[in-house]
């Protein structure tokens, strides 16, 4: 397990040291934040459903979380081309316990930028009324952190390059977001709009997050958790897989 701690490590530092990308993350969840909450708030209210900002706020916690942890992927390339991957390798541990490593650190940063997007949140009007819940709301930050630095990694393994990984992923982040209720109520749309939203992981991110920081739920909480566990768990196991066949 030392590898294991030694890489989360790794992460953690690494994170620290680009400070312009952490900062830099912040940008998009500002924007939709005063964009979106204020631009549409007035529009959300006059249609009976309250302050656009309360149900804004975990989707874009979320959306903050979902970016930073996909996007740890993008150092298995890196460390692939500048050769570290390969030292890493060679080690006499398992493949697994390395991508393990790896998962926990980026989703570590995720976490930490999610709580710091939800510090932002408070400092524009958000309030959570429900304050023995913030365990839960936390629980579903980490899973979610935790599935989509594993998808991160899992695309990263079978990919040789940046522009593929980027092309992937802006093919995979926009849709996952926007189709997953993070920014409209899923009660009333379309319902092919409703079955793609629920094959959507992140719907269930949000729709859990959302329980615990104000009280509202979609599908439930305890088939959002369930849901999450579920894949997460098989993400991390096909993650594994492909993290094992990298050919250096």
């Amino acid at each position: 397990m030392n590898v294991v701690y030694i890489l989360w490590l790794r992460q953690l530092k690494r994170a620290s040291r680009s400070r312009a990308r952490i900062i830099g993350s912040f940008g998009q969840p500002l924007l939709f934040l005063l964009a979106f909450g204020f631009g549409f708030g007035s529009i959300y209210q006059r249609s009976g459903q309250g302050n656009y900002i309360q149900f804004l706020a975990p989707g874009v916690i979320t959306m903050s979380i979902l970016f930073t942890s996909i996007f740890a992927g993008i150092e298995v390339i890196w460390d692939r081309q500048f050769g570290f991957l390969k030292e890493t390798l060679v080690a006499p541990v398992p493949r697994i316990l390395i991508m393990i490593g790896r998962t926990l650190g980026g989703a570590t940063v995720a976490v930490l930028q999610g709580v710091v997007v939800f510090g932002i949140c408070l400092a524009v009007g958000f309030r959570t009324p429900s304050l023995p819940l913030l365990p839960l709301a936390f629980t579903f930050m980490i899973l979610t952190a935790i599935l989509f630095t594993a998808v991160g990694t899992a695309i990263a393994s079978v990919l040789p390059d940046f522009q593929g990984f980027q092309l992937v992923m802006n093919f995979l982040v926009m849709p996952i977001f926007f189709l997953s209720g993070a920014l409209f109520p899923l009660t009333n749309v379309p319902r092919a709009m409703l079955i793609i939203a629920s094959v959507d992981p992140l719907s269930y991110s949000v729709d859990g997050l959302r329980y615990a920081l104000i009280g509202v739920t979609h599908f439930g909480v305890v088939l959002d958790l369930a849901i999450l566990s579920v894949v997460t768990a098989a993400v991390l196991i096909l993650g594994g897989y492909l993290f094992s066949k990298i050919q250096i």
